[in-house]
């Protein structure tokens, strides 16, 4: 990562910020070490791939880095880290501060496991202390695969623009049928009435999301309503994944038949 020259004062660049600095004019040392950026990339997800594949059953908690552990959301969180985790969900979180702490805290509350997954900033944030499985990340795409390949849930909790990114990014992926049977649950009382509002009555009669896929999101008040959504769904993506298997093995031997 390269480090500030001449103002004491400057941020050092991150690989992500490298990686999107481009001007057109760079030299052929840079566009050389994109091979490196690469493998680095290979690497990183391989890591991810290989920690989290015998988590079980996880559910992907988003929220604000920013939020105190006094305010009335962080004790949301964490109550929304234990419901998952009493019905038998890993937690997995951005492994920040604030409520991705708090929903972390949470499950290691109840004995679950724990999983954060934090990113390289310009500004350093640490891994919070109530993460079983601490993962780094330096490029924010591959830290999120990680967010969606092993989630069968989402549940976004009040944040900012980061935690907004990672509920449009679901939705995207939901809608167009890349993840199925995986829904987006949205807590924190007064906190999303005005953004679905805006898509109720802009984006919808402008013809720019169906009015059905509104129903993407599901709404809730209280963290117990969370487990029964999630345990619904995850029985859905089983019974899906038995057919796309049984599809695939009938599809095999009559390859076989052919061959």
């Amino acid at each position: 990562m390269a480090s500030p020259r001449g103002n004491p004062n400057a941020r050092a660049r991150t690989f992500d910020a490298e990686l999107f600095g481009w001007l057109g004019d760079e030299p052929a040392a840079v566009r050389a070490a994109d091979v490196e950026r690469i493998r680095n990339i290979a690497a990183e997800l391989a890591m991810g791939f290989d920690s989290l594949a015998n988590i079980g059953p996880a559910v992907t908690v988003f929220g604000s880095a920013r939020t105190p552990a006094a305010h009335p959301h962080y004790a949301l969180a964490r109550e929304v880290g234990a419901c998952l985790g009493r019905g038998g969900y890993a937690v997995i979180t951005g492994g920040g501060p604030g409520l991705m702490e708090a929903a972390n805290r949470g499950a290691r509350d109840v004995g679950a496991l724990s999983i954060g997954c934090n990113i390289e900033l310009p500004r350093e944030q640490q891994l919070n202390a109530y993460v079983d499985i601490g993962l780094r990340f330096r490029h924010f795409f591959a830290r999120k695969v990680m967010f969606v390949r092993y989630a069968c849930a989402f549940v976004i909790c009040p944040g900012g623009f980061g935690t907004l990114d990672e509920l449009f990014e679901a939705l995207t992926l939901i809608q167009t049928m890349t993840i199925r049977h995986c829904p987006a649950i949205l807590i924190g009382e007064g906190e999303w009435e005005g953004l679905l509002q805006w898509l109720a009555a802009r984006a919808v009669p402008d013809g720019r999301v169906d009015a059905a896929e509104l129903g993407l999101l599901r709404v809730v008040r209280h963290p117990a309503e969370v487990g029964e959504i999630v345990d619904a769904a995850q029985r859905r993506q089983r019974e899906q994944g038995r057919r796309d298997r049984g599809g695939a093995e009938r599809g095999a031997r009559a390859d076989r038949k052919l061959s």
